[in-house]
């Protein structure tokens, strides 16, 4: 049996092999008092508006062992998205194949490959299940949740895909992220155009990325304005986070923009048809805002523009 000093470092090195930017394991303790607290009364305030999904499993959210039974360690990677050239109208995020595709498919190579010199049980997860990502990233030593609500990896930046990989064996742990690094910094409240960032925390029913993707109803009047030349999604504020002056393009296949998707045109987007939308999104994150829901979207930001013209 390999001995788990050996066992950690061949588990960093492969996650790098793979096309992770970064990895870090934390021992797979019971959620903080603190952390649930905060979590229960952001939900009790209904600040995660329509997301009725995250009300649901908390006990599996607060403890992993539910999740994985005997699991003992969570190995949590980050993977950068930055791309080489922004696409006007989808967030950075998005531009690629599904990121839950592209992450998970590599979390599960590197339970193989661990597997190949030991044995392990373990699942994968990506934005997928109950898990706490940013939480776990921290523990793990990753980075640190900034003021905007994302996790910052200093000297990297934000513009990181995250993922857990929680096993039921014993490995070496990495020291939690203690820095905050956001000193006197509020840019992305200031940026944030439905003020859904605050120094009271983040109101996920003023956020762009929330009503453009998770809400199906109406969207609030005079929501077009505030869109820009955004439709699906919002990075305001990551675009003016100082951290992500560090940012570098990401070179993974997968999250390349098809050639499609980079000749789309303000004129293709008005005429997208439902069976064009399907073609154009299949396998890509996306398809989370429905056909209906994106040409709202992009309805409602043409009819600002058209009102502020006249």
């Amino acid at each position: 049996m390999m001995k788990k000093e050996d066992l950690t470092c061949f588990i960093k090195s492969e996650a790098l092999r793979l096309g992770f930017d970064i990895c870090g394991i934390a021992k797979a303790d019971p959620i903080s008092d603190r952390t649930i607290q905060a979590y229960n009364s952001w939900i009790e305030e209904e600040k995660h508006g329509t997301m009725q999904y995250l009300e649901r499993n908390c006990e599996k959210r607060f403890n992993p062992t539910l999740l994985v039974e005997g699991c003992r360690s969570i190995i949590s990677v980050a993977m950068n998205y930055a791309p080489a050239q922004s696409i006007e109208g989808i967030a950075d995020y998005a531009q690629g194949m599904d990121y839950h595709i592209v992450v998970k498919e590599r979390l599960y190579r590197l339970l193989q490959s661990m597997n190949n010199i030991c044995t392990v049980q373990g699942r994968a997860f990506c934005d997928s299940a109950p898990v706490l990502e940013r939480y776990w990233a921290v523990k793990a030593g990753i980075g640190y949740i900034g003021r905007n609500r994302q996790l910052i990896i200093p000297g990297k930046g934000s513009r990181f895909f995250l993922g857990e990989l929680l096993v039921d064996i014993e490995l070496c742990y990495d020291a939690p992220c203690g820095r905050d690094l956001c000193g006197s910094c509020h840019k992305c409240i200031d940026a944030c155009p439905g003020n859904a960032l605050s120094s009271n925390g983040f109101d996920a029913r003023k956020c762009l990325s929330y009503l453009t993707i998770e809400h199906r109803d109406e969207l609030p009047e005079n929501i077009g304005e505030k869109m820009e030349n955004c439709f699906y999604g919002c990075d305001r504020c990551q675009a003016v986070c100082p951290h992500n002056r560090f940012s570098t393009p990401n070179s993974t296949p997968e999250l390349q923009p098809s050639k499609a998707l980079l000749q789309m045109t303000k004129e293709k987007w008005n005429a997208l048809t439902k069976e064009e939308y399907k073609v154009l999104f299949r396998h890509s994150a996306v398809e989370r805002c429905k056909y209906e829901q994106l040409m709202r979207n992009i309805a409602a930001m043409h009819s600002q523009s058209k009102t502020g013209q006249d």
